[in-house]
């Protein structure tokens, strides 16, 4: 004979609803900023790890466009010394 499978009690709210997160929204379009400039430090500190890697997308919630002008202006930045390759943030006396 077959073994009979025990029911599971009906859940009120479905799985995918419960495992959804909220979705990122880029910080640049809410600000406003249309251009990143390589000059601004505190904002390109805020972008760059300890170990001086860039943080990627998928954690910043930066989105694709913007991210890549966040790149081209943080390599700026470490190409004329103002941020460190490896430490993040160079301090200017």
């Amino acid at each position: 004979m077959a073994k009979k499978k025990k029911k599971r009690p009906m859940r009120s709210v479905p799985n995918s609803i419960l495992l959804r997160r909220k979705r990122k929204v880029c910080p640049f379009k809410e600000a406003g900023i249309e251009e990143i400039d390589y000059k601004d430090l505190e904002l390109l500190k805020s972008y760059v790890t300890e170990g001086g890697k860039i943080v990627p997308s998928r954690i910043s919630g930066v989105s694709a466009p913007y991210q890549r002008k966040l790149a081209i202006a943080i390599k700026r930045a470490r190409n004329l010394a103002l941020l460190s390759f490896t430490a993040g943030y160079i301090a200017q006396n």
